[in-house]
């Protein structure tokens, strides 16, 4: 229900009451920091997958010049939306220390865990106040997905998580979660200016961070005003907030944010792929959206069932439209699920034994969850010490290029394709096309169409060296045989028969 305004809460919506030392805390708070010394553990080890080159190419850059780094994977003088404000702070720290940039995102991925477990811990005490909420929640953002691993960054999953733990997505998240707990209370407590300023600058720093994880969080603090339905009184601080927020993106001089906006032609078919095998990969969510209609019913401003329809209507504007980057939303719908499976079981007011029923429900649920995730063990012990049981679930991360290191300098132009782009990069040299889509480089069609042309079969050997030649090329990464171009000379093997070619002056 709904508590009466007062003066000393202007918004609608009461605060959880405080309970009694709950039993039965002690289990989840058990599971839950279990699961945070795992990802502990695999921070240690660092797998390599996705992204992980993106972002240490972008401190690589910024350590050497923070205030023009150019483009973090190409030699080229251009702006690029992963300069954020978390990773230039990194690359200060990196250039300050002078620590490898390995263990500059190990920092990253401790700070990010920390604000991620931190903030969901914050956020939930604004919806229960019991002593197991938080740990639930935690499990039920971890673990109830489906059975089909899903591995990107924004989405929370165990095996995810530990793959981008990293990544300025899991910091945004965090920040995110945060800044839903700081807004929820802003809108229930007297609050000043300044505090409603500090949020619409918070806000500003998730989307310059990450953003897609913006984006949710966005819809985050959208359905926690809705749901507050907050008095006259608060509206200019809200609209002084966001547009704080506003300028702060369009002054960052590392990237025109509003830029995006137009762009995306290359994202739409890489995101389809989180359209396909969409039951398999969140079906246990929907334990969570059963138990969101029942909240529905009981609160038709529910912060949490608003959440989730912004957050669904969102996804599913994607899909019809063929927007399918918008599918990034998707944690918009599944965290308020998640949470709401978790809350149930701790519900107010419900008799003892529906409780039980939900609780033996959601453990089912978690117990399916870890079991198709079990395979993040490996990571941390290796694959071959996993039971084969275990093993079938495990990801391979990818191998580095820590080979070819003795031989390339920083900044120095290496051809390479497919993964190797993704991953060179990460070392300080360049490649000629990048590995990742970049709205801000404007040839990178041409690069693209050059490095392809390099490696087709039937390229005369004059073309190649045009190609080297205008790209400023010193090294080639290629098989045994690129061609038998006598302008090249092998220097350094590596595995799966990779060798490293010096192009001969």
């Amino acid at each position: 229900m709904r508590a009466a305004p007062t003066e000393a809460r202007p918004a609608g919506r009461a605060a959880p009451r405080p309970q009694a030392p709950a039993k039965g805390a002690a289990a989840p708070r058990a599971a839950a920091a279990g699961l945070v010394v795992l990802l502990l553990l695999v921070i240690v080890r660092l797998p390599w997958a996705g992204d992980l080159g993106m972002h240490a190419a972008t401190i690589e850059r910024l350590r050497h010049s923070l205030l023009h780094p150019g483009n973090p994977l190409v030699d080229a003088d251009t702006p690029s939306p992963y300069y954020s404000p978390w990773m230039v702070l990194l690359g200060w720290v990196a250039r300050v220390t002078g620590l490898s940039v390995f263990v500059i995102l190990r920092l990253a991925a401790l700070a990010g865990l920390g604000l991620l477990a931190t903030g969901v811990w914050r956020y939930v005490r604004t919806l229960s106040a019991h002593r197991a909420a938080p740990a639930l929640a935690a499990l039920s953002l971890v673990l109830l997905w489906g059975t089909s691993v899903i591995n990107w960054s924004g989405f929370v999953s165990l095996n995810s998580l530990a793959l981008t733990v990293s990544y300025p997505s899991v910091f945004g998240l965090g920040l995110a979660f945060h800044h839903w707990a700081w807004l929820t209370r802003a809108l229930r407590v007297p609050t000043g200016w300044a505090e409603w300023l500090g949020l619409g600058l918070l806000w500003a720093v998730i989307l310059l961070c990450h953003q897609f994880t913006g984006v949710v969080d966005t819809l985050g603090g959208l359905a926690a005003v809705i749901a507050a339905r907050p008095p006259r009184v608060l509206w200019p601080r809200l609209g002084a907030g966001a547009v704080l927020g506003l300028l702060v993106l369009w002054l960052w001089p590392y990237y025109d944010f509003f830029a995006l906006f137009t762009a995306g032609g290359d994202l739409e078919e890489v995101h389809r792929a989180l359209y396909t095998d969409f039951l398999g990969r969140y079906w246990l969510a929907l334990l969570g959206v059963v138990t969101l209609a029942l909240r529905w019913r009981r609160d038709r401003w529910d912060p949490l069932a608003i959440f989730f329809t912004l957050g669904a209507l969102v996804c599913a504007a994607g899909f019809a439209s063929g927007h399918y980057s918008w599918g990034r939303a998707l944690p918009a719908a599944l965290i308020p699920a998640q949470l709401a499976a978790a809350l149930e079981v701790v519900q107010r007011g419900r008799r003892r034994t529906v409780r039980t029923r939900w609780a033996w429900a959601l453990a089912v649920a978690l117990a399916v969850g870890a079991w198709t995730q079990a395979g993040v063990l490996g990571y941390v012990v290796g694959r071959a010490r996993l039971p084969e049981l275990l093993a079938v679930h495990y990801t391979a991360p990818w191998a580095g290029y820590y080979w070819i290191t003795p031989f390339v300098k920083y900044g120095e132009v290496v051809m390479a394709r497919d993964f190797p782009a993704h991953m060179i990069p990460a070392y300080g040299a360049c490649t000629v096309a990048p590995g990742y889509p970049d709205f801000f480089l404007p040839d990178e069609a041409r690069r693209e169409a050059a490095v392809e042309r390099y490696y087709a079969r039937g390229t005369p050997a004059r073309v190649r060296r045009d190609i080297l030649r205008h790209y400023g090329v010193s090294w080639v990464l290629d098989g045994t045989d690129p061609g038998r171009d006598p302008g090249l000379r092998a220097v350094a093997e590596g595995p799966d028969g990779q060798v490293l070619y010096a192009v001969v002056p």
